[in-house]
């Protein structure tokens, strides 16, 4: 993977909390119904990353064409690529913009199967930013799933895929811009703008953490990679970077 260039730059990525989230997976009864209601979050979820090989790739990110350049050619990642890849069409109503105004209780409720007064009770801030803990809704996702309430279940496993692996912000968090987002439920612009700008930012600074859905971009990335066992054999135990 050495162009030329020099790898200099060092990024580390935003991990969530995949293991409690894949144990919730494990719960879900019918994974075709589930998949298309919310599109293909349970196979996101088991991406296993190649160590070092993101991390390498992000390096050729060209700041100025907002792409990655290769000595032979330039990849960008696409709405309709990330629309193909989570499973969940592009709608056409406007995606999210952050001017939205919070959703209401009830809302969120009926959206979720909770209950207003437990959304009350649990809604609290982190770094000012409003939300519901994720021990509060993992908790829930449990007891529903105990109680065969597949619809509850599945309404909350997914509020929580979305606030901890797509939109992730603080640890054990899901913001309330996550939370609108599901609602809306049209987060593949979201996903597409946050990973530009995570890693562009995180170019211009020579580095850092990249803090949107990384396990989408890697996905992304290498569905344009040969998938021969012979490119993928890394031999002599040498890294991608």
């Amino acid at each position: 993977m050495d162009f030329g260039r020099k790898k200099t730059q060092k990024y580390t990525f935003k991990s969530p909390k995949l293991e409690d989230l894949r144990r919730l997976g494990s719960l879900v009864i019918d994974t075709a119904a589930f998949s298309k209601r919310y599109g293909h979050l349970l196979s996101l979820l088991k991406i296993n990353m190649a160590d070092g090989l993101l991390s390498t790739f992000i390096q050729f990110y060209d700041p100025v064409y907002h792409c990655f350049t290769f000595p032979d050619y330039q990849l960008m990642p696409t709405l309709e690529e990330y629309s193909h890849l989570i499973g969940v069409p592009i709608s056409s109503q406007a995606p999210f913009s952050g001017l939205e105004e919070d959703p209401k209780d009830q809302d969120i409720a009926k959206a979720t199967h909770l209950k207003m007064s437990e959304i009350r009770d649990h809604m609290t801030t982190k770094g000012k930013m409003l939300g519901l803990t994720a021990k509060f809704l993992m908790n829930k996702a449990q007891y529903f799933a105990r109680m065969r309430s597949v619809d509850a279940f599945e309404a909350v496993f997914a509020l929580l895929i979305y606030g901890l692996f797509l939109f992730p912000s603080f640890y054990d968090f899901v913001a309330m811009d996550a939370i609108k987002i599901f609602l809306i439920g049209n987060p593949v612009p979201t996903l597409l703008a946050d990973a530009y700008h995570s890693v562009h930012m995180r170019n211009s600074y020579s580095g850092g953490m990249i803090t949107c859905c990384v396990p989408m971009l890697y996905k992304w990335f290498i569905s344009h990679l040969p998938r021969s066992h012979a490119f993928w054999d890394l031999k002599d135990g040498l890294l991608w970077s």
